[in-house]
């Protein structure tokens, strides 16, 4: 477990609910509004305590803090031993990030798997973004609802999960069948995301077990990561698990 600093009023009212804030510190004169608000309450009814320090004590914590910065219990991430050996449920749902190098595209692809229910975020070790201050802002908090693993050959990791019996699906604006002329699979499913500029690497692409894509209507030849996330979960993976959970 590691110390983090979590800044920002959602962001810190995240770290509240999800039990790792273990200290929340207030600028003095924050202008009361309803999210500070709720954290303030948030802290009450966890027994968090809450500190008034001057503004300047937050600003050499973060640049962006909104007024509140929260002292936060991080968890590690696991390993790929541990991932081949975790305790998923038979639909369990895990997102793969293949490259992503940008905080806040990390903390936003993190923010669209929790909200889609899935049970963990797998990254790179080398060349890619780790949980930091500014990813866990950007996911709003929920990279501390999360687990996440951090894993050294992503392809070797998707194999792992084959033989946990994970349906291993790409996203790929390469690939020929789009999100709606494929079938979502069922049972648990991890969903891949390559990189910002290069997307999906070969070894990774040829680990998948299909590949789909977006349909592009638009002038606009593609999304971003996290948009492209977003889409796939919500028109692909859940479209038959809608009226589950």
């Amino acid at each position: 477990m590691t110390t983090s600093v979590v800044a920002g009023r959602r962001a810190v009212l995240e770290a509240v609910r999800a039990g790792s804030a273990r200290d929340v510190l207030v600028g003095r004169g924050a202008r009361s509004t309803p999210g500070l608000r709720d954290v303030l309450d948030a802290c009450r009814e966890a027994g968090v305590p809450v500190r008034e320090v001057d503004r300047a004590e937050l600003d050499r914590l973060g640049s962006e803090h909104r007024g509140v910065v929260a002292l936060a219990g991080a968890p590690d991430p696991i390993g790929e031993r541990e991932l081949a050996t975790w305790p998923f449920g038979d639909d369990d749902l895990l997102v793969v990030l293949d490259g992503i190098t940008d905080p806040q595209n990390l903390g936003a692809a993190a923010r669209s798997a929790e909200a889609a229910g899935a049970r963990m975020l797998v990254t790179r070790i080398r060349r890619a973004a780790d949980v930091s201050p500014a990813a866990i802002r950007a996911s709003a908090g929920a990279l501390l609802h999360l687990p996440y693993a951090r894993v050294a050959n992503i392809a070797r990791a998707l194999e792992r999960l084959k033989d946990a019996g994970f349906t291993v699906v790409g996203l790929d604006e390469r690939a020929e069948r789009t999100v709606f002329e494929e079938e979502p699979p069922e049972g648990r499913v991890a969903v891949v995301l390559g990189s910002e500029g290069e997307g999906l690497g070969r070894l990774t692409r040829d680990a998948c077990d299909l590949l789909v894509r977006l349909p592009m209507r638009g002038r606009v030849g593609s999304l971003n990561a996290s948009a492209s996330l977003a889409a796939a979960l919500y028109a692909f993976v859940l479209r038959t698990r809608s009226m589950e959970g």
